[in-house]
């Protein structure tokens, strides 16, 4: 029935190349705040998982699957309240090689979301640092954080960009399959699948680091500004091939270049 059925895979690349126009061409202090909230909510989401990492009682799989399910959390906050994210705005390449944009609106756009999003991530970190929340469990969940951000910054910098381009892949066909709903379940259905896979995994989202980086700071961790960059940098590289490239890029060859001919709904 008209209105009811999910979009189709075109009508979605449609729809992500409007939406990324209009993404770009929002008024700054816009952008700055929505990008702020989505720091924030990514980090209510990191918050999550790490309470259930700490939880030792739990098997290797089922402690990763269910962290990876409440880690959910932040893109559906993102998706269903509103917000800008760096790793889903990456989709904003479709509108750019569809000439709807320019080259210097989109990297404006990330440079202002990756900026807010940092932002709200380490704000979010210093309220949870200041609540007390990572005492519970009788210190586990500091012990979690620490640990993790240390096994970040260990990682080999191919690994690390190698894990930021099959996260933002996940992220991206999140973001894009929520686009497929016409109503908020549809959305955060769309979200949870791929969202606890790449959590599960392993996988790494420059966003989620900047909350892990800056909580596990607070919490003391033996950890610089050299690491911290020498992990983010290949991330966020990663990040960006995984979105911009293997789902924008993709779908904007199979659904959007010139001159292709029509094909039936798929």
């Amino acid at each position: 029935m008209p209105g009811v059925d999910a979009y189709a895979p075109r009508e979605i690349a449609a729809r992500v190349s409007a939406i990324g126009v209009t993404k770009a061409r929002m008024p700054l202090a816009s952008q700055c705040l929505l990008a702020v909230l989505a720091g924030a909510f990514i980090g209510l989401g990191a918050m999550m998982s790490m309470l259930v990492a700490s939880d030792a009682s739990l098997g290797f799989a089922t402690g990763r699957l269910l962290g990876g399910l409440v880690f959910s959390l932040g893109l559906v906050l993102v998706v269903v309240a509103g917000a800008e994210l760096f790793t889903g705005n990456n989709l904003l390449a479709m509108a750019w090689a569809s000439g709807e944009l320019s080259g210097w609106e989109v990297l404006r756009n990330w440079l202002i979301v990756g900026t807010g999003n940092l932002a709200g991530a380490v704000g979010l970190a210093l309220l949870v640092w200041a609540s007390g929340h990572t005492a519970l469990n009788a210190g586990a969940v500091a012990d979690t954080v620490v640990r993790l951000a240390i096994a970040k910054v260990a990682l080999p910098w191919e690994q690390a960009f190698a894990r930021g381009v099959l996260c933002n892949l996940l992220v991206c066909m999140a973001v894009w399959m929520s686009m497929a709903g016409r109503s908020v379940a549809d959305s955060m259905l769309a979200v949870i699948f791929p969202i606890t896979a790449f959590v599960a995994a392993g996988f790494e989202h420059s966003v989620a680091n900047f909350y892990f980086f800056a909580l596990a700071g607070l919490l003391g961790a033996a950890i610089g500004p050299s690491e911290v960059m020498g992990n983010l940098v290949p991330v966020i590289a990663g990040n960006l091939v995984g979105g911009s490239v293997l789902v924008a890029g993709v779908y904007w060859l199979i659904y959007l270049r010139p001159a292709q001919s029509a094909s039936p709904r798929d």
